[in-house]
């Protein structure tokens, strides 16, 4: 790695080289000249070579000097276009932001953030991981998503979590399909009716088979579906008895197309948020996507 006194003697040989004089390289680079000789000399000598030749107008490279400013114009060509691209990034507000989300949560929680997110920040560069929580989580820790929106772990030690409150697991069906139920079979709903849960790796389903464990419940027909989308669309048309989240259904409750069951002791409801590794520090992007989101709380 260049040290950073042969960096600037580097600079000073090119001012003098494009200058061709000692005197005016020091009166443009605000350094005296004794100074740039001396920086001079010491190159010189390290290098073992002599770069200029002093005559009573001032100074011309020699072959060698020449050479060496050569490759040093480029590199520095290169320096001052890299920094000017990371100028011409800061000012557009390019960047690049890899988020991660289980579907349901994507659709009803992440999308009202990103539109009015876009919006402002036109030229950020998204990516979006569409995975379980479980599966988001992973992602995080591998560095493979930079900030992801997931149910909150029993473990944060190795992530900051940025809470936007607390979601409610509920039981839900149709009027219809649960007047039918009622007429046609005696029991519990547990008991008789399709009960529609998320497959058994899901975050969500381990949930409620802890609810279910706890509170002595056994349902008798279990339906598995991939995806809470899905388990609300067979709610609506009559298929049975889901479990999903009470936020992403209000809509259809409110309508009264569906209705949510009364049980005796309500599933404990969860913490939902934001969520990166604490050891990794933020990218601009990620402070510019945090800081929105702070401002624009749900």
């Amino acid at each position: 790695m260049i040290s950073e006194s042969n960096l600037n003697r580097y600079r000073i040989f090119c001012a003098v080289a494009e200058c061709e004089s000692i005197s005016r390289a020091a009166e443009m680079n605000y350094i005296s000249q004794p100074a740039i000789s001396k920086a001079i000399t010491k190159m010189e000598e390290s290098l073992g070579t002599v770069l200029f030749v002093r005559n009573h107008r001032g100074v011309t490279l020699t072959d060698e000097g020449k050479m060496l400013y050569s490759e040093l114009k480029t590199a520095f060509d290169i320096i001052k276009s890299g920094e000017d691209k990371l100028r011409h990034i800061n000012e557009l507000g390019i960047g690049r932001l890899r988020l991660g989300a289980s579907s349901v949560l994507c659709k009803c929680m992440l999308l009202p953030y990103l539109k009015g997110f876009i919006s402002e920040n036109p030229h950020v560069k998204i990516t979006i991981e569409c995975q379980s929580s479980s599966h988001i989580h992973k992602l995080l820790m591998d560095g493979r998503i930079d900030i992801g929106l997931i149910v909150k772990p029993e473990n944060l030690t190795e992530l900051s979590f940025y809470s936007l409150g607390e979601i409610e697991d509920i039981f839900t069906a149709t009027p219809k399909y649960l007047e039918n139920l009622q007429a046609r079979e005696e029991g519990s709903v547990f008991e008789k009716a399709n009960i529609m849960l998320l497959d058994s790796e899901n975050v969500s389903r381990q949930h409620v088979d802890r609810y279910f464990k706890e509170n002595d419940i056994e349902p008798e027909h279990i339906l598995e579906v991939s995806n809470m989308d899905m388990l609300i669309e067979f709610a609506k048309i009559g298929m049975g008895v889901a479990c999903v989240v009470k936020q992403f259904v209000k809509d259809e409750l409110s309508a009264g197309e569906l209705t949510e069951l009364p049980l005796n002791v309500p599933i404990n409801k969860r913490e939902v948020g934001f969520a990166f590794i604490k050891s990794s520090k933020l990218t601009s992007t990620m402070e510019k996507f945090m800081n929105y989101v702070d401002g624009r709380r749900l």
